[in-house]
């Protein structure tokens, strides 16, 4: 019977030393505590993780970041809302006048801006720090030793490569183009424009909507934006379509089975893209002269009348779209004649065997070929056309003038107006209000179209 009893209290005994608590007992004795002191300041995780090191860094990182935010957020957060209470003024002391600085609104944005992004980050690494001191808290729970400073450091490089490479840049796209695409925005709900509202003499007010009620109702707005607005699309429609359906057929043509020195002509339709555009708008510029452009003394000389390119709104609207042509096709034509290459040659062979003429082996092969891997790149086309500011500005400069037009041309699409608007007349609020316009115009369009194009559902329907 002792025996039995004896035995039975050996069963119950447990299988291993209980000299240290077991995982049921630490379950969330580190993690929890760990999370919760990195949660107060950062860095006191990490010294309860015995990750000395780290924690110190950490603690001197928070410590001055909190200093940067106490002493500017404050400030910040009051110029963003307020733009300023004070302009500079002239003051007379003596017999001279001195300038009495005071609020300039849009330095106040600015900052505000820069003071928001360094809060951004700052709550984007306290997150982090707290997963981090989480992480590990749990990997003392399993029993695993975490790793030390300089392991931690060989981890990174190891794994964690890729994203240590691309914070640099990443830093400076949040700086240099995420916050200047902001600052555009809230130019937009302001009234900076000259005369009344130019920093450092006169403050910038909030407006609200204004500025977008001006452009869509407001008659001496209204009526420029619409008609560029109309020209915009117009030109950018017709732009797309013939550079596209030009570099098309020429691409067949110089692919013509019976075409002889095709590199030949390759080269030569490729020469005017490799010549920079500025050089060959400016060469057009002058050859479409009305005055003495060689264009107009050709058809002089063979007792045809001269044209006014440049100086009839039509004319110049024909022309800017001859010259896009000259610099668009060739790109079209070369990617084109990549795609042709790539077809396979049974599918014709099989094509003719049918019966099929040339024009069913074009309508039926070719063109949906074609089609389906360039119509990414003919919406991206499209879109860079709305803001080709190049073959505009150099050719015509948005002329010719426009009396029913407030600060914009005949041919002047919405980004030169734009560009006029901002350094030639200082309306920064309205040329804002026109920039958010043209990426709500180009983002629809685009997004719209690539998302019926076929190679998008095939796409979809892979994944």
């Amino acid at each position: 019977m002792s025996t039995r009893q004896s035995a039975s209290s050996s069963d119950a005994q447990p299988a291993f030393d209980q000299t240290g608590p077991t995982p049921n007992e630490t379950q969330g004795k580190y993690a929890s505590k760990a999370a919760v002191l990195s949660g107060v300041f950062w860095g006191l995780g990490q010294l309860f993780n015995r990750q000395y090191l780290k924690g110190i860094l950490l603690m001197l990182c928070e410590a001055l970041g909190l200093y940067y935010l106490i002493n500017e957020l404050p400030r910040a957060l009051w110029g963003l809302y307020t733009l300023g209470e004070t302009p500079a003024q002239m003051q007379k002391v003596g017999k001279l006048y001195k300038m009495v600085p005071g609020d300039h609104s849009i330095y106040l944005i600015i900052k505000g801006l820069i003071t928001l992004l360094v809060l951004f980050i700052f709550i984007w690494m306290y997150i982090l720090v707290v997963k981090d001191a989480l992480a590990v808290g749990r990997l003392r729970e399993r029993g695993e030793t975490p790793n030390r400073f300089l392991q931690s450091l060989e981890y990174v490089k190891e794994n964690k490569f890729a994203y240590l490479f691309l914070a640099l840049p990443t830093a400076a796209v949040l700086f240099f183009t995420i916050m200047p695409i902001i600052f555009m925005i809230l130019l937009a709900f302001t009234n900076y424009s000259a005369p009344e509202h130019i920093p450092p003499a006169k403050l910038v007010d909030w407006v609200g909507l204004q500025n977008f009620k001006d452009l869509l109702q407001l008659g001496t707005w209204s009526g420029t934006f619409y008609g560029v607005l109309t020209w915009t699309i117009i030109w950018a429609i017709l732009a797309t379509v013939t550079c596209y359906f030009g570099g098309i057929l020429v691409a067949l043509l110089v692919q013509q089975a019976g075409i002889r020195f095709k590199t030949m002509w390759r080269t030569i339709f490729i020469i005017p893209y490799a010549i920079p555009q500025m050089l060959s708008f400016l060469i057009m510029r002058n050859m479409f002269n009305g005055e003495f452009g060689p264009i107009n003394q050709y058809l002089s000389y063979f007792g045809l009348g001269k044209l006014p390119w440049l100086s009839d709104p039509f004319w110049a609207k024909v022309t800017v779209l001859m010259v896009n042509m000259w610099v668009g096709i060739p790109v079209t034509m070369v990617l084109v004649i990549g795609i042709l290459t790539t077809i396979p040659k049974d599918m014709y062979e099989a094509a003719d065997v049918d019966g099929a003429t040339a024009w069913h082996k074009f309508r039926s092969i070719t063109m949906p070929m074609i089609l389906y891997s360039t119509a990414p790149i003919l919406i991206g086309q499209f879109a860079g056309n709305i803001n080709n500011f190049n073959v505009i500005f150099l050719m015509t400069n948005g002329n010719p003038p426009n009396g029913e037009y407030q600060y914009a041309g005949s041919t002047d699409l919405l980004v030169t107006w734009l560009y006029k608007l901002t350094l030639d007349n200082n309306k920064f609020n309205i040329a804002a209000a026109i920039g958010i316009i043209i990426f709500i115009i180009v983002a629809s369009l685009s997004i719209w179209s690539y998302r019926r194009t076929r190679s998008f559902r095939e796409e979809d329907l892979i994944q």
